[in-house]
């Protein structure tokens, strides 16, 4: 197995168990996979950047074409400064809640499952009346009070059409008449 292979197989092993990581109910968890998954971000970059060669804005007289890729190493520092602001958010996160509750467990929300079981409870009711029409798609088949109406510019005086169409266009010598009269004429 050669590097790239090698690199690509450790990206992926740090893809998976950062996801792993965050589904994870503990915040520790939740912050070692995010960091996890910013690592093998950075793998990726690396892998794409491909062979290194000399540094992407040197001048040489022979016009060798080995240079490097800038965008990578740009993308590669971004991802570093966005998991390093996220995990220092994430530590605050933490802190906080280990202060709070003297754990780092995100805990489900008495209100969130009253919610949860009020939706559940619509939903029941919504599936105990639905019957089998398949024939139309909407309430409004055949109503007059429709909720869009399209309007032309022949419905209403005041309203006005400046939309382009797609008329079929006049040859040159139409054009010509058009604007300077019947016959041509540039008088």
């Amino acid at each position: 197995m050669n590097v790239s292979a090698t690199l690509i197989v450790i990206m992926a092993v740090l893809f998976a168990c950062g996801v792993f990581a965050m589904l994870e109910r503990s915040l520790t968890r939740v912050l070692i996979g995010f960091l996890l998954l910013g690592n093998a971000a950075n793998l990726l970059l690396l892998i794409v950047m491909g062979v290194p060669g000399r540094a992407p804005f040197f001048d040489d007289e022979t016009g060798g074409d080995a240079i490097s890729d800038p965008l990578p190493q740009a993308l590669t520092l971004t991802a570093i400064v966005i998991t390093f602001a996220v995990s220092a958010f994430l530590l605050a996160l933490i802190y906080r809640s280990w202060q709070l509750g003297q754990a780092d467990t995100v805990e489900d929300d008495e209100t969130d499952m009253t919610l949860r079981e009020q939706a559940a409870e619509v939903d029941e009711i919504e599936d105990e009346g639905v019957e089998d029409d398949d024939e139309f798609t909407t309430d409004f088949v055949g109503l007059e009070t429709s909720p869009i109406t399209v309007l032309h510019h022949r419905d209403f005086d005041a309203l006005r059409d400046d939309a382009p169409t797609d008329a079929p266009r006049k040859p040159p010598g139409d054009a010509l008449r058009d604007r300077h009269g019947e016959d041509g004429d540039r008088s």
